[in-house]
């Protein structure tokens, strides 16, 4: 299990503190939430504040692009550091998503795909072997702390279960929601990667990531 703390519910006034709990805590990877105020109704980070983290945590920068120009921000933030870029299919024209996969895989970085909570999974089907990770959203995307989605393990699982018959080797993330309890129930569905932004950063650091890997 891959635990992707979400930097968006990080205690800004205690950054450098926090950012170095999170890179002792056992966590691999650092989610990093890109909001444009359009796609979703809020506004979050730009290139400058990852180049930042890039600095001063070795952590997986895992960057989930929430914005309706993938395309111009997939370059703006691999440039930044990112070596994951997810982004929205809700966001693009279907017949953009594999250009978009393809101009990242071509800068070395790896490519993801993420669904909004009422988008079926069967939409990813023919994009299962384009993409190196599928993002479920278990909340809207916009804003943390929000109830977890209590459909998302089924759609966990029959990612999986898509994924699998595709003989595909993609990841399957789950953002929104997600503390011990939810965590438990999307690893037991199969799940690869857990974020969590609230739960980690509003708890014991190191003792919440411990308790996702349990």
């Amino acid at each position: 299990m891959i635990i992707a703390p979400s930097v968006l519910s990080l205690d800004y006034c205690d950054t450098k503190k926090q950012i170095e709990e999170l890179n002792a805590s056992g966590a691999q990877w650092m989610h990093y939430d890109v909001m444009d105020g359009n796609f979703v109704p809020n506004l979050s980070f730009g290139p400058d504040i990852l180049k930042a983290f890039c600095r001063i945590s070795p952590l997986y920068k895992d960057v989930h692009l929430m914005v309706n120009d993938p395309n111009t921000y997939a370059d703006v933030f691999i440039d930044a550091g990112a070596q994951l870029i997810t982004f929205h299919y809700e966001a693009v024209s279907e017949d953009a998503i594999r250009p978009l996969a393809k101009k990242i895989h071509d800068r070395g970085v790896k490519a993801g795909l993420s669904i909004k909570p009422d988008t079926p999974v069967e939409v990813l089907e023919p994009y299962v072997n384009d993409f190196d990770l599928f993002l479920i959203m278990s909340v809207e995307p916009g804003f943390g702390g929000q109830k977890f989605r209590e459909n998302a393990p089924e759609k966990i699982r029959a990612l999986k279960s898509l994924l699998n018959t595709k003989q595909s080797h993609a990841l399957v993330e789950v953002d929104g929601g997600i503390n011990a309890q939810t965590g438990k129930l999307c690893a037991d569905a199969g799940v690869d990667v857990l974020v969590a932004g609230s739960y980690v950063f509003k708890n014991t650091i190191r003792e919440a990531v411990k308790s996702l890997c349990e």
